[in-house]
């Protein structure tokens, strides 16, 4: 088991924890990002857009909260999850071009 941060007594303990956090913060990374390479492909069976406004917002409405509840800066986390999301969409996009609506 990891120690908390008030436990750690050495900088390079913490550092060692930070990049186990980091590890597992990749593989959660990569599973969603599985998710998102399937999307494409349900898109256009539903005839929905690659860019979603709104669901764009209400994820980023989401994380925002989620990391505020959780002690973090949601305009940060919400940032974050933002260059994700661009760049989902503009891969998807290149496979369904900008048409369709907004589901």
């Amino acid at each position: 088991m990891r120690k908390t941060a008030a436990e750690i007594e050495t900088v390079a303990e913490m550092r060692a924890c930070i990049d186990a956090v980091d590890a597992e913060l990749m593989a959660l990374l990569a599973e969603r990002w599985s998710y998102t390479e399937r999307a494409a492909e349900l898109k256009h069976r539903e005839g929905l857009a690659a860019a979603a406004p709104s669901r764009v917002a209400a994820v980023l409405g989401n994380v925002s909260d989620r990391a505020d509840a959780a002690g973090l800066p949601g305009a940060m986390v919400a940032g974050m999850w933002k260059i994700m999301i661009d760049e989902i969409i503009a891969r998807e996009e290149r496979v369904l071009g900008k048409e369709g609506t907004d589901g």
